[in-house]
């Protein structure tokens, strides 16, 4: 669904969660590779190490979806 169909609440109310699901995303991510690198120093390689590499794109993503929104904001303002 394109943005321009919503209206500037709900695209400020979509904006809203977006960056909380960002935060949240994010802390976990640097958990994860905290984690990572405790599991690594004291195990050695395992899938541990890799696992942050597998969501680092979605929040990418999601960040990238979190600067249309604001975009779109924008031209509407």
């Amino acid at each position: 669904m394109s943005l321009s169909t919503y209206t500037k609440e709900e695209l400020l109310k979509k904006l809203k969660s977006q960056k909380a699901m960002f935060a949240i995303k994010s802390i976990v991510i640097l958990l994860m590779i905290v984690f990572a690198i405790f599991s690594t120093v004291e195990n050695g390689l395992s899938f541990h190490t890799f696992l942050p590499l597998f969501f680092i794109p979605m929040s990418v993503y999601m960040y990238n979806e979190m600067k249309k929104i604001e975009k779109e904001l924008t031209l509407r303002k």
